[in-house]
This record gives C-alpha cells, structure tokens and sequence, in this order.
C-alpha cells in the first residue's frame, strides 16, 4: 500500500534529495526493469536502449543520470525499500506510479503538497494519521483539515 506522510518528515531513514542520491545508488539493472521502462516512457517521453542509453525526444541520447527527478524518484521508491523518499520531486504525472507500486507492496513516501492521485478509487495511508483513504476527496480532506499540509 502506498502511505504518505504529509509535511516534515525527520526519520534518518529520509532522502530529501533522491535526484542526487539516485544519480549515486542506482543499478543498471533498475533502468532495464520492464516496469522502470514504462515510467520512464509515460513520465519522461523517453525510451529505454539500454541501462545506459535512453532515447530522449528532447535531448536525444541520454544516461539514466539526465533523467527527470520525478521518474528518478519513482524508480528509487520501486528499488530502495529502506528510505522514505520526498516524492514532491515527483509532478502529479507520477502519481499513478506511486499508486502502481503501491498495489505491489508497501512503500513510504513524503510529501509536501496535495498530489492529484485522480477520480479512481485507491487505497493510501496518511502516516500522520493513520488512516486509510479510498479516494481523492477523502484525501484532500483528510491533508486539508487536519492541516498537514
């Protein structure tokens, strides 16, 4: 399930910057990953060569390093369980990735802003409350009222 923590998030086990910190971790193997190759070609418009060649329409070929912070962020939560990653580098075009990991296993996210997870029903977890919300609306209120954003 994917849980959210809303706000400043203090545990040692955070990386607050996961564009620098994947530029440093990531394997070859992540880049290739059939599931990190449709994020980055939904997120990034890119396509996947190699572990290190990716097609950019923008930018022509790339290393996985030149890949935007979002799609990087998304690949890390996929990859490194151990850290809570701040998934406000990611836009709201990541946020049906982050519901799509969720649905494979828990992960656990920060973020600073309220995300556009859409209209479908979902299932995520306000770690700063502990509850369980199944849709958008109940979300957002969930983050408004309780003003942890």
């Amino acid at each position: 399930m994917l849980q959210i923590f809303y706000g400043d998030y203090k545990g040692e086990d955070y990386i607050s910057a996961p564009d620098i910190f994947f530029d440093n971790v990531y394997e070859d193997e992540w880049i290739t990953d059939e599931l990190s190759v449709r994020m980055i070609k939904d997120v990034d418009g890119s396509d996947v060569k190699g572990p290190n060649l990716i097609d950019s329409p923008f930018l022509g070929p790339i290393p996985p390093r030149t890949l935007s912070g979002g799609v990087k962020t998304l690949i890390l939560i996929q990859n490194d369980p151990a850290h809570v990653f701040n998934a406000s580098a990611c836009g709201n075009n990541c946020a049906r990735w982050l519901l799509e990991i969720g649905k494979k296993k828990d992960v656990r996210v920060r973020l600073g802003y309220l995300m556009d997870f859409g209209d479908g029903p979902f299932e995520i977890k306000v770690l700063n409350t502990d509850r369980v919300c199944t849709c958008l609306k109940e979300l957002d209120e969930e983050v408004i009222l309780k003003k942890l954003v």
